[in-house]
């Protein structure tokens, strides 16, 4: 048999390649077994002298000849073999021909053939299909987490389409809407755009990522396991020629007869090389790689845009938080890298040693320790690549962002109690409502909102400058810059594009909110309050643009700030009874409620009971409607100061949303919340756990013990409505307990 001139390398050569180049060293490794039985087959048949040695000898012939193309090429060979037989199955015919020649000595030599050939040929496959399992294990690793990185990439392309259709569905909306909403709708079409363009660079980030680990998985993880491969496939042969040398020399040693013939299976042996079985599979099987091209950007079909990242301000800001976590990110795990590399490397060296003799540790267990180091090695470098594709993407546009940058000290925060984000103002609270907290300055934002935060932190601060920070970034927090839209356009079409509440209902828990949110800026991080209230400017309503975030304002009910005169008997209306208007709308919601127009004149036949309802008759119906939807008329008196004069009522301020800045005056007025009616169903009460102090006029203030009546359990925003004396206002829902 000829030398191989050139050592074969099945990385190199077969890329991606796996399963056929499995499916051979599996059947090299079964092989093994095989011939362990022929020994041991061949030990029992030793005594029965030529006649069985020499039919076993056929009987081998005949199964080695079914076998010849898979074990010479493969199951599944690109070239067909035709005749061709591998420098193994030749040198395991030259030794069935001897033992044909051999059959006349064989009784001595067959207890020796179990102990020193047989036994440890099935020693020997057992550990070599282990250690094939575990390239098998590895590759199949390496499969799962490039499927994985493409699932990514797959869903990141998800979110930027939503993200597009979501901006189609704010355009339209804002193209359909009306002057008084006009604003809103703009503003939320753009604010949209800015989070499609965040979407967009992350999955142009992924792009690239999942082509850099793409590569590596096709010429260096992939070429690696089929290395790995070739080289259990040749120890495999390295370990087969030595047992057959033995079984060669314990033959010599028992059969003076047969000499000839075992120093000639000795001079064959010898010259089966492992690489040649390796050079005739290559030959045999090698195919064109089919490495898949490379990823591209795919646009939206609904938002036509181009393959470059943006770049505009407020994209730098989400764009300068992933450089500064993956710039710091890039030299640590570069280290981690290439520590863990040489714990690789010296884990095949110690391999080599056992290999050739110089040690003797398991194999299998120095196998297995070495693909550990790998999974580790893989975990990092996939991290360092994604770091390292990151910066370089991103610094390749803008620049290197995170020079100047004064990144915020960020922690995860479960908030407990109502907290507001200062970047976009809404409310953080909730065991689910993770989000973080700034240890310096104590900035507050989102989970979702930290990667738009600015890099501005002004560093540690005192807790009463943080309380300032505080309060002039949830000023700030409302505003958001128009995108693509002429200011002077945008001025005429709508007072302001900052963020207004358009609530135009009182009902469950929004109805004391909207106004509380004027003056509860700060955090309460202690079911019992730190700080004295503080007392908040009355709001007044504009009809100009404000920069600032503006809040709905309620005005409390009339009853608050007027009051009917007791009814003079003498200046009654003839049938002595109390009359009052309607100051709001009520629709009758039940058999003994009464529906009355807004401004209409009522009978008031039963008064308030302290229940917050009373009955009343309007023309020919009579029923019940709230106590604070009725204004009592009042008695007439001769003298001017005996009632209130209706100027001197305080000014409205119930609203100064973008409808009422748009001039309506004329719309519809919408009652407070209400009670529920007596005997209508089961009352609840609550008892204040700890003391509070109203901050504003929609709040009650309270006494450790106090009871009240729960009209609206907490709804989200960490507030409940509750009544008492037949008025509804509102208290924090953690600072009361149900009873």
């Amino acid at each position: 048999m000829a030398a191989a001139d050139v050592a074969p390398q099945f990385g190199a050569e077969l890329k991606d390649n796996f399963k056929p180049v499995n499916a051979w060293v599996s059947n090299g490794i079964s092989w093994l077994d095989e011939i362990q039985q022929f020994y041991r087959e061949r030990s029992a048949i030793e005594k029965e002298y030529a006649s069985k040695l020499t039919a076993l000898a056929k009987k081998y012939h005949d199964r080695k000849a079914k076998k010849i193309s898979a074990l010479s090429v493969g199951d599944t060979p690109t070239l067909t073999p035709g005749s061709l037989e591998s420098a193994s199955l030749t040198t395991w015919t030259t030794q069935l021909n001897a033992v044909e020649s051999h059959a006349a000595e064989r009784d001595k030599f067959a207890t020796e053939l179990v102990g020193h050939v047989a036994e440890p040929l099935k020693q020997a496959a057992a550990q070599y299909e282990e250690i094939r399992k575990c390239h098998a294990e590895y590759h199949a690793k390496l499969e799962k987490e490039r499927d994985a990185s493409y699932g990514e990439l797959k869903k990141a392309k998800g979110k930027y389409d939503g993200a597009c259709q979501e901006v189609e569905s704010r355009r339209k909306k804002m193209e359909s809407s009306f002057d008084h909403s006009k604003a809103k709708a703009q503003s939320a079409y753009q604010q949209q755009i800015l989070e499609m363009n965040n979407y967009k660079n992350l999955y142009l980030i992924s792009i690239n990522v999942t082509n850099k680990l793409k590569e590596k998985f096709f010429h260096e993880y992939v070429p690696a396991v089929l290395d790995g491969l070739q080289d259990l496939n040749e120890t495999r042969v390295k370990r087969l020629n030595a047992l057959w040398s033995l079984a060669a020399q314990l033959e010599e040693t028992s059969l003076t007869n047969c000499m000839n013939h075992a120093a000639n299976l000795l001079s064959e042996i010898p010259r089966n090389d492992p690489r040649l079985d390796s050079m005739m599979f290559l030959q045999h099987n090698v195919t064109q790689a089919q490495e898949p091209g490379d990823m591209g950007f795919e646009p939206s079909p609904v938002w036509h845009d181009d393959a470059s990242i943006v770049a505009d301000e407020a994209a730098k800001v989400f764009l300068r938080n992933i450089l500064g976590k993956s710039k710091t990110q890039v030299h640590e795990l570069r280290v981690e890298a290439d520590k863990k590399k040489r714990e690789v490397e010296n884990g095949k060296k110690t391999r080599e040693g056992i290999q050739q003799g110089k040690d003797n540790r398991s194999e299998v267990d120095v196998v297995r320790g070495i693909f550990y180091l790998q999974e580790a090695l893989h975990e990092v470098e996939r991290k360092w690549v994604t770091a390292e594709v990151e910066t370089s993407t991103i610094m390749s546009v803008a620049g290197d962002l995170s020079v100047g940058a004064q990144n915020h000290n960020f922690r995860s925060q479960t908030f407990k109690i109502p907290t507001n984000c200062d970047l976009c103002g809404e409310r953080i609270w909730g065991l689910s409502a993770k989000g973080f907290d700034c240890r310096d300055c104590g900035y507050t934002c989102h989970s979702k909102c930290q990667m738009k935060v600015p890099a501005e932190c002004p560093g540690e601060q005192s807790k009463e400058d943080k309380k300032k920070l505080k309060t002039e970034r949830q000023e700030q927090a409302g505003a958001v810059p128009a995108i693509g839209i002429d200011s002077s356009a945008a001025s005429t079409a709508a007072p302001s594009l900052t963020r207004q509440n358009t609530m135009n209902s009182l009902s469950s828990g929004y109805a004391a909110s909207t106004a509380r949110s004027m003056s509860v800026s700060h955090d309460m991080t202690q079911p019992t309050p730190e700080h004295p209230a503080e007392a908040a400017p009355a709001p007044v309503a504009e009809t100009k643009p404000a920069a600032a975030k503006r809040h709905r304002v309620l005005a409390p009910p009339p009853t608050a700030y007027s009051s009917a005169s007791p009814v003079n008997e003498s200046s009654a209306s003839p049938s002595k009874e109390p009359r009052g208007k309607m100051l709001y709308a009520f629709q009758a919601t039940g058999a003994e409620e009464v529906t009355v127009q807004d401004g209409a004149e009522v009978t008031i036949v039963e008064p308030d009971d302290g229940s917050g309802w009373m009955r009343v008759r309007s023309g020919s119906q009579e029923g019940l409607v709230p106590s604070s939807y009725v204004e009592a008329a009042p008695a007439p008196s001769p003298a001017p100061s005996a009632s209130p004069a209706l100027t001197d009522r305080p000014g409205s301020i119930y609203s100064n949303s973008s409808a009422s800045l748009a001039g309506s005056a004329a719309l519809k007025r919408v009652g407070p919340a209400v009670a529920p009616r007596r005997g209508a169903k089961k009352l609840q009460y609550v008892e204040a756990l700890y003391d509070y102090e109203a901050r504003s006029d929609v709040e009650w203030s309270m006494t450790e013990g106090d009871r009240f009546v729960l009209i609206t359990r907490d709804s989200g925003d960490g507030w409940a409505d509750v009544e008492r004396g037949g008025v509804t206002k509102s208290v924090p829902a953690s600072y009361i307990q149900e009873v």
